[in-house]
């Protein structure tokens, strides 16, 4: 029992021994994802042209939507011939706007996820070069930690060497 006692006191010392050497070889950073997305110049150009063609998109839906409009207001001076007529041709302008609507919305959903696909990943790289130029073991997203030493934060230079890399 006695041997069994000082076998476990040695593995205990050895593995502190070991975890204090371990420890002593990590370097360990984190960055602020959200604000190396958020300040970088390409995801800035992006979400300008995004709203540009969200702009024009609803330019046209409201022209569409003019145009229904004045065919309803026309209504009331039509023979009830006309009119039947009349209501299906908005019946049929209201389903076309419907789908327009949803196409265009779907259409930059489409292309914004695929950018922020594109933006993380050039985001990654970048963090992933700046690890292995600086010797770190493990870079952190700030999000999953409880506590980060600012002097551990690595998000200015990744976001000046990311905006650096796109010019």
């Amino acid at each position: 029992m006695k041997v069994l006692k000082v076998f476990a006191l040695v593995v205990v010392l050895a593995l502190m021994t070991t975890a204090r050497g371990f420890a002593a070889d990590l370097k360990i950073g984190y960055v602020d994802l959200a604000k190396v997305f958020d300040n970088y110049q390409e995801t800035k150009d992006f979400d300008a042209q995004l709203q540009a063609q969200g702009e024009e998109f609803s330019r046209q839906r409201d022209a569409m939507i003019q145009k229904i409009q004045d065919a309803q207001s026309k209504l009331a001076l039509m023979s009830d011939t006309q009119k039947a007529s009349m209501q299906d041709d908005i019946e049929k302008q209201k389903n076309a706007v419907i789908e327009f609507d949803k196409e265009k919305r779907t259409e930059l959903s489409n292309r914004r996820d695929s950018k922020v696909r594109e933006i993380l990943t050039q985001i990654q790289g970048v963090v992933s070069t700046v690890a292995k130029k600086d010797g770190y073991t493990y870079i952190l997203n700030d999000r999953v930690m409880i506590y980060g030493d600012p002097q551990f934060d690595l998000t200015d230079e990744v976001m000046k060497s990311l905006n650096e890399s796109s010019k």
